[in-house]
């Protein structure tokens, strides 16, 4: 599946606009820490752009998340890599396959960050640019900002041996990139 059609998918079963922007924000900091680990980054993208293709589906079922990702993907040439990722990626699914590769791990740690980083765009004037590697490592330290956004799967960067930092400063600068797509 390339790019352009992964999009068309996504925006058949993802209608909330926050939802489809955590979406690409996910797929951006996927690209970055790809590129920054060496892997695929069209691989990685398309594994964050698609990684919720069923979260508006699920969201009252939190267990049937990204099993119903499966479902939906199924007929598509999906590569079993980001299928596994999507799936592993629930810590609420006991039957969901343990997180074993760089991209599995790198998926749960963009996913979580996405959340962080808007959070601090919020209390920013609602931009992006204002946000800085410092803002995020601040905001990472207090607990009760941003709570959705758990910071242990953040840190599972480093289990895909991307450090901490250099995850926060790609991820600001991903997110950057696409600030008006994001409208932020």
């Amino acid at each position: 599946m390339n790019r352009i059609n992964a999009e068309k998918i996504v925006k058949q079963h993802v209608k909330g606009d926050f939802l489809f922007n955590h979406m690409l924000a996910t797929e951006a900091i996927m690209r970055a820490s790809a590129k920054e680990l060496g892997e695929d980054e069209e691989l990685w993208g398309l594994c964050g752009l698609l990684h919720d293709i069923d979260y508006e589906k699920t969201k009252d079922n939190p267990v049937e998340h990204g099993v119903v990702a499966q479902e939906i993907l199924k007929d598509s040439d999906v590569p079993e890599e980001v299928m596994r990722a999507i799936i592993s990626h629930n810590y609420m699914n006991p039957d969901a396959p343990e997180r074993a590769s760089k991209m599995d791990h790198m998926l749960v740690a963009a996913d979580a960050m996405t959340g962080l980083i808007i959070a601090c765009a919020m209390v920013k004037e609602k931009k992006l640019s204002n946000v800085r590697d410092e803002t995020v490592k601040k905001a990472f330290k207090k607990k009760g900002f941003a709570a959705g956004s758990k910071r242990d799967m953040i840190m599972e960067c480093e289990t895909a041996e991307l450090t901490y930092d250099k995850f926060v400063e790609i991820s600001v600068q991903a997110m950057n990139g696409i600030s008006d797509e994001l409208g932020l």
